[in-house]
């Protein structure tokens, strides 16, 4: 049996690699190996072209992590704390999306995933966490992941990758969820009440998570999501 295509979308940033420095489009390899060891082919998708329309083609998608989404998208000031705006990439994921839910591909948003998803279907965000629960863990440091337990509902999707029970996850995020889109579901808290995993309301595979599981040790969302192609 051949694997499923996962699209996978990706930054457009300067780096630098061997003896260049020049802009790339660019994904955390980890991204690509948990879709690997999950059984899924990944296939990179960058803010270019048309990707909408490849939606087609691919058994399933991920939105990655990344900057923070235009807050003029859900009818917000931009925040102080509000950084790395990139509208190409707003415009592509979420054309992108739109055309996977129309097409009910499956769907895994990671962080910036979730909120995509959460926007896409008229939710809103808090733009600065920090302000909302008092305590920065969920993002402790430049480049440095936050570990905080998450629970998730009882017969959810998140719940049969992950167990019901209360387990630890690694977080890097500033904002999350706060306007909930209708035909959501929260399906995972952390202890200070922030939203960590939704689910669109229906049998098709759509599911988001605020933290990182492309840094977890294990593969289980990349599964889930594997066996729902």
């Amino acid at each position: 049996m051949s694997r499923p295509v996962i699209g996978i979308t990706t930054y457009v940033e300067p780096a630098r690699f061997t003896v260049w420095d020049m802009t790339v489009a660019l994904l955390p390899y980890t991204y690509v190996e948990q879709v690997e060891r999950a059984g899924g082919q990944p296939v990179l998708l960058p803010p270019a072209g048309r990707p909408a329309e490849l939606v087609g083609r691919l058994d399933g998608l991920i939105v990655a992590g990344g900057g923070d989404i235009d807050p003029r998208r859900y009818g917000a000031e931009q925040h102080e704390s509000t950084g790395y705006l990139r509208p190409a990439r707003d415009t592509t994921e979420f054309d992108l999306l739109s055309a996977a839910l129309d097409a009910e591909l499956p769907y895994l948003g990671i962080c910036r995933g979730l909120q995509v998803l959460n926007v896409t279907l008229g939710g809103s965000l808090h733009q600065h966490l920090p302000e909302v629960v008092r305590h920065t863990e969920h993002a402790p440091a430049p480049g440095r992941f936050g570990h905080l337990p998450v629970c998730a509902t009882p017969g959810s999707r998140v719940a049969k990758a992950l167990g019901a029970e209360p387990v630890e996850v690694p977080h890097y995020h500033h904002q999350a969820v706060d306007r909930l889109a209708l035909g959501l579901t929260v399906t995972a808290v952390a202890d200070d009440g922030t939203i960590e995993a939704v689910e669109l309301e229906s049998r098709h595979f759509a599911v988001g998570v605020q933290w990182h599981p492309e840094a977890a040790t294990d593969c289980a969302l990349f599964e889930a999501l594997v066996a729902a192609c």
